[in-house]
């Protein structure tokens, strides 16, 4: 009787072991960089600061910006809202559809210098202007158009990750996993890399809004450049994962970013 029972409860550890908790961070099908540490707390506190950063840049971007002091404006606070709500939703929607790869990098913080570098030079780039010449910054079309693409842009890339679910990537695959689906439907009937184009377009709108016609330009080289070099590579490996299947969609449906076919 003893050892059944004994049996019993390393039965009931070894099954209590196997169960994923909901709050876990550690990833089944990818290894996280280790650069931030990968647990809840981290995750949790992360989100709380960048949901700090979200308030506090919507309150000053409904609020039309503040008289003092100089750089408070509804620009620089939709800015702020925009890049901490986007880093936030890349970690909640993976979370919440793609749990299987869910961790404190899909924040996508740790994205590398260049793209750290970038930000801060189109911070640097608004804030110069502003203090030397704050007329510069007074064209508020300019700004309405950017504030709709970055929303547009936001929300085409989380629901091509709602929509592509587990078969969605932060990093490019190069080995066919068995429950890997070429997804063609819903947003992705309309854009064949919708992910690429709503960050594409979303970037390109936050330094509408900034009215930063340098990093404007610089951003879209640059994002340009990277990503028709990650289609030409994701696309190579696409074909050989679905062969024509993949090769028909390719040609029936375009990537919606200027000059990548």
């Amino acid at each position: 009787m003893a050892n059944v029972q004994a049996n019993g409860f390393e039965h009931r550890l070894q099954e209590r072991g196997n169960m994923r908790h909901p709050l876990a961070t550690i990833p089944v099908t990818v290894q996280p960089l280790g650069n931030i540490p990968n647990t809840p707390l981290a995750a949790s506190t992360i989100s709380f600061l960048l949901g700090a950063l979200f308030s506090l840049g919507v309150a000053l971007f409904l609020q039309a910006g503040l008289v003092a002091p100089w750089w408070a404006t509804y620009q620089l606070g939709f800015f702020v809202a925009a890049w901490s709500g986007f880093h936030w939703g890349e970690f909640a929607v993976t979370a919440g559809w793609n749990l299987e790869k869910c961790s404190v990098d899909s924040f996508l913080l740790d994205n590398g210098a260049m793209y750290h570098i970038a930000n801060g030079t189109a911070l640097l780039e608004y804030l110069v202007t502003l203090y030397f010449r704050p007329s510069l910054k007074t064209h508020s079309y300019i700004s309405v158009i950017g504030v709709l693409l970055a929303v547009a842009g936001q929300a085409l890339r989380s629901s091509a990750m709602v929509h592509a679910s587990t078969n969605f990537s932060h990093a490019v695959a190069f080995r066919k996993r068995d429950s890997h689906q070429l997804v063609t439907e819903g947003v992705y009937a309309w854009f064949r890399h919708p992910s690429y184009a709503g960050f594409f377009y979303w970037a390109l709108g936050t330094q509408l809004v900034l009215q930063n016609p340098v990093s404007f330009v610089g951003f879209a080289i640059i994002l340009w450049r990277f990503f028709y070099r990650r289609t030409r590579a994701e696309e190579k490996a696409l074909v050989q994962f679905f062969g024509n299947e993949y090769e028909v969609y390719r040609r029936r449906v375009g990537t919606r970013i200027p000059f990548i076919p």
